[in-house]
């Protein structure tokens, strides 16, 4: 849910801050107050300090889903390719790729003199041990379904990797860009790297005080080039207007807001703020695997019940668009492509009716709370919307982390989520929607039509074909009311002005803090 996945922390008016992820999470209870710094002050010459709502939940890649662990984890991991400004495929550790003409080979030529942040040579064994192990069941990992197509990984010499995919695969370049496939040394294990980190990215971990901060420092052998900032330390404020209060004092001089209401307050009070609208969607899950809603009529019902426009202004003020499933610009759904476009009580009614409930139904919610800004203000006026359906909606709103537990479990019935959205519907979806996803039990439905069009989805690359291949996959996820789609939002990220060169994204990435800076420092 993060940005899948994933994905803190308490809320203020609207909530709290999320950023992006999937998908998505964790919970924090430290340090409240925006004028009181951990640490004892602003950061030191060339340091950035960041303010963020919740301490990352956990430090290994491969398994990150809360939005606050994935900005950290990206900052010390590099993954093979990487996205740019424009979330276009671009070298990462891999300098250039080769593909076979029939599509099935996939040939990777590393970057030279990369080292971890243990000085040790980062080579191709370290690609194939992680990926290898990625693949691997017993692993975990979130992103696991992305390399689906990957039968084999061969290293012939140390700057060399290949891959045998069972078929062409569209996406996987892009896929191979998200931290949750950060490249790991081949020493490094899960245990290992728990409290601390051993990567290839533009910082090192330095330290952390739990439910504080984290501080990281400038790696000076980045392939990259050392970054212009010094350190940057995550700090944790639980919430976003004693943020703003940091911010304006100078003990903050950085962080991403997802409720509008503060970021105009912030803007208001001399802050500078970029708005930069998001891939990652607001939906709320229905898991079809779960009476009443393995009911595709009751599913639909709770789907006509609901005004997704006015769940967008309620919550965050109109500030974003009402969507479908997918958000990648290229394949972006059409959010009047759907059974009842527009919201139709009568209709609702009509469908519990044929599932056999006309006297009403109850479903229970589980809800993040401080994840993110709106969500507490998204579950709140859905329940008043299914109300006047019939619908009762119990809402179980729970912390971060455990809300994150419950969720990567597929212990609930419905969920009020965030998740990450990415430039390409494969690495978006797939690991979701295919019945052989890593994450399909959260998802709570797949079927053998949505098999068949991911499949074909990864095995051509012609961008029209692509488009109406992904259309059909909307289509299905929408007639089915697999989840009801809500809206998709804006970041606001909040700068002080000695601070530059910072490019936002629309993936809710940090990545260009390797190339920021703060002046007179």
């Amino acid at each position: 849910m993060l940005r899948d996945v994933l994905r803190s922390r308490r809320g203020v008016r609207l909530g709290a801050f999320a950023v992006a992820g999937a998908v998505l999470l964790s919970a924090c209870s430290g340090s409240g107050g925006g004028d009181a710094p951990a640490g004892g002050g602003t950061a030191g010459p060339g340091g950035l300090v960041i303010g963020a709502t919740s301490d990352p939940d956990t430090l290994f890649p491969w398994k990150a889903t809360q939005f606050q662990a994935v900005n950290v984890l990206e900052q010390l991991y590099g993954t093979l390719t990487e996205l740019d400004e424009d979330l276009e495929v671009v070298p990462g550790l891999t300098e250039s790729w080769q593909l076979s003409e029939d599509g099935t080979t996939l040939t990777l030529t590393l970057r030279q003199g990369v080292t971890f942040a243990d000085g040790s040579t980062f080579d191709s064994a370290d690609v194939k041990s992680s990926l290898d192990r990625i693949r691997e069941e017993a692993t975990g990992a979130v992103a696991a379904a992305s390399l689906a197509s990957v039968t084999a990984v061969e290293a012939p010499d140390p700057s060399t990797v290949v891959l045998t995919l069972s078929g062409p695969d569209a996406g996987i370049l892009a896929a191979l860009a998200s931290v949750n496939l950060a490249m790991l040394s081949s020493e490094d294990t899960e245990e290992t790297l728990a409290e601390t980190s051993n990567g290839t990215g533009a910082f090192t971990f330095a330290e952390r005080s739990p439910n504080e901060s984290i501080t990281l420092t400038a790696n000076e052998s980045f392939w990259g080039g050392a970054p212009a900032l010094s350190s940057l330390e995550f700090r944790v404020i639980p919430d976003e207007t004693s943020i703003v209060s940091a911010l304006q004092s100078g003990n903050v001089q950085f962080a991403v807001f997802d409720d509008p209401l503060v970021a105009q307050s912030a803007e208001a009070s001399g802050v500078q703020i970029t708005k930069t609208p998001q891939l990652s969607y607001h939906a709320l899950q229905l898991n079809a695997r779960k009476a009443p809603l393995d009911d595709v009529d009751v599913r639909l019902a709770i789907q006509c019940a609901i005004d997704r426009q006015q769940v967008l202004d309620t919550a965050a003020l109109g500030e974003g668009e009402v969507t479908g499933p997918i958000t990648s610009p290229a394949y972006r759904s059409d959010p009047a492509a759907r059974p009842c476009p527009q919201r139709d009580v009568a209709k609702a009614k009509e469908y519990l009716a044929q599932a056999g409930h006309a006297g009403g139904l109850t479903i229970s919610t589980i809800v993040s709370q401080g994840e993110y800004a709106t969500s507490v203000n998204e579950a709140t006026n859905i329940q008043a919307q299914l109300a006047e359906a019939g619908i009762t909606m119990n809402l179980e709103v729970l912390e971060s982390g455990a809300y994150v537990d419950r969720w990567v479990a597929a212990d609930f019935q419905s969920a009020v989520a965030l998740n990450g959205g990415r430039p390409d519907p494969d690495g978006m979806y797939g690991r979701y929607f295919t019945s052989t996803g890593n994450l399909n039990e959260v998802a709570g439905y797949s079927s053998p039509t949505l098999d068949g069009l991911f499949a074909q989805g990864k095995a051509t690359a012609d961008p029209a074909e692509r488009k109406a291949i992904y259309e059909q996959v909307s289509a299905e996820l929408e007639n089915n009311a697999a989840w009801v789609w809500l809206f998709t939002s804006f970041t606001y990220t909040a700068t002080t002005p000695d601070v530059s060169g910072f490019t936002p994204m629309a993936n809710g990435s940090l990545k260009f803090l390797r190339e920021t800076t703060v002046s007179g420092s």
